[in-house]
């Protein structure tokens, strides 16, 4: 890829292009994306999710950027976990704030409140926050729909204080033989998927397409690194389909 340019699957795009792009995928299934979640992980992703909230770790008063947060599925774990640690430890309540390119997406999490979460519509790598004003970032399969990878790790250290938790979870890249049944799933019956159920299979073969052009684990923690955070580290999930990459402001 041209390094000027940014990949929409396959295509390589203005960067200035992608955003608007990537916001027409996501409202044309936006009344679809949590159940398609379900059927094309299996329920999966739920476990996964779970794991990174695990690791973001809400704590009473905090404040934490769920970023390209969507319909809110982190969002509401954040809160009941942050709800769970204001029971134990007293405090005030954490404050999620969800940051979402797509009104459509928004529009759909908003419909199931949580408490302490908050909405914006937002663009990852101009955050409408102040900087050091976070004390944890997450993004939950979202970084490879930003238009620039780098730039977006470098926004969220911006706003992330001095100690702050940034906690990433994607798909990535297995290895061997599963590779390529994942490519044959990805690119067959995903979009089909997609088409009786979003009634729209080219949204989902760009979002195959965009996990294949996403960095792999190990180049993504370079890039983390090279962004400002310190003691990275990465998970795999099934054989590396999906991993949690983990860093600190430091």
């Amino acid at each position: 890829m041209n390094e000027h340019l940014a990949s929409f699957g396959y295509r390589d795009v203005d960067p200035a292009q992608k955003p608007a792009l990537v916001r027409g995928v996501f409202e044309r299934v936006a009344h679809r994306y949590d159940l398609m979640n379900d059927l094309m992980s299996g329920g999966l992703h739920r476990l996964w999710k779970d794991a990174a909230a695990a690791r973001v770790n809400p704590q009473p008063g905090e404040f934490i950027v769920d970023c390209a947060g969507g319909t809110g599925d982190m969002a509401r774990r954040l809160s009941a976990m942050g709800q769970a640690a204001r029971r134990r430890r007293g405090g005030r309540e954490a404050r999620i704030v969800v940051v979402d390119y797509s009104a459509a997406m928004i529009g759909a999490g908003q419909r199931r409140a949580a408490p302490g979460v908050l909405w914006a519509v937002g663009d990852g790598q101009a955050l409408p926050i102040a900087t050091a004003a976070a004390d944890a970032y997450c993004i939950s399969f979202g970084l490879r729909n930003l238009a620039d990878v780098q730039g977006a790790l470098v926004e969220a250290r911006r706003v992330l204080r001095p100690g702050g938790r940034f906690v990433c979870l994607e798909f990535s890249k297995p290895a061997g033989a599963l590779s390529r049944l994942y490519d044959a799933y990805s690119f067959n019956l995903i979009p089909a998927m997609g088409a009786a159920v979003a009634k729209d299979a080219d949204a989902y073969r760009y979002l195959a397409e965009s996990i294949r052009r996403f960095p792999g684990q190990e180049r993504l923690a370079a890039m983390m690194q090279s962004a400002g955070f310190g003691r990275v580290s990465f998970t795999n999930f099934a054989a590396g389909v999906c991993a949690i990459h983990q860093g600190w402001a430091l």
